[in-house]
């Protein structure tokens, strides 16, 4: 009599998942909670919820929601200055074209954006009654600032001392914060491109260069390069 074999249990391939894994859902639960009922929505129940985890898990990856909520604002504001130093890997060593990549890029999507911007308000309040979410404010906007002062030092200006460098930066943050703000609420009031050529030519004219001159790489700016008429 032939011997019966039991056929081969099917298992399940295991996922362990990772702590980046789990902190970054974390993160990106709170942002959404944030993004759709302000800070207060983002409860430990409904980030866990809506990461699909426990809500001790919360305070075993943070510590607690309040740190939590710091980091998923440092994420924030660092990827909007991330956009900025990636554009600059796309360009050459010119300097008024590097600093022409950097403004262009904060102009245009992801960075300008209607939920983007909506996260990001719905954080100013809690901003200034959280002493820690407040460091991570000011560490972010010193990150992005000294990104455009370094690029700015680099025009090779005669004669511009360290106190001009810095106020330059400071306006021309200043312009590029507006106008950042404004494209992203009312994206249906500029045309294609307009931010861009906006913030290129007032930076430019805080500056004392011709940021449009080098400005070929920027698709917005030149919607019909390289089309033939058909």
């Amino acid at each position: 009599m032939a011997q019966l074999v039991a056929p081969p249990v099917e298992r399940r391939a295991f996922f362990r998942d990772t702590e980046a894994n789990r902190r970054e859902s974390l993160i990106a639960a709170t942002q959404a909670l944030v993004a759709e009922g302000g800070p207060q929505a983002a409860t430990v129940r409904a980030i866990a919820a809506r990461a699909g985890v426990t809500p001790g898990l919360i305070r075993h990856y943070f510590g607690s929601k309040d740190e939590l909520i710091r980091a998923a604002y440092t994420m924030l504001v660092d990827g909007m200055t991330d956009k900025g130093a990636d554009a600059l890997e796309g360009v050459g060593a010119d300097p008024e074209e590097r600093l022409a990549a950097f403004v262009a890029a904060s102009l245009r999507p992801p960075v300008v954006d209607g939920r983007t911007v909506g996260l990001w308000a719905g954080y100013l309040h809690q901003v200034q009654q959280d002493a820690g979410l407040l460091a991570q404010h000011e560490k972010g906007y010193l990150r992005y600032r000294d990104q455009l002062q370094a690029l700015i030092a680099d025009l090779g200006r005669a004669e511009v001392t360290a106190t001009q460098l810095r106020q330059e930066a400071i306006a021309c943050n200043a312009i590029l914060d507006g106008l950042w703000l404004e494209g992203s609420v009312l994206p249906h009031g500029f045309a294609p491109g307009e931010l861009v050529r906006i913030g290129l030519r007032a930076t430019g004219a805080i500056l004392g260069v011709n940021l449009t001159r080098h400005t070929t790489f920027i698709p917005e700016l030149y919607p019909t390069a390289g089309k033939t008429e058909t």
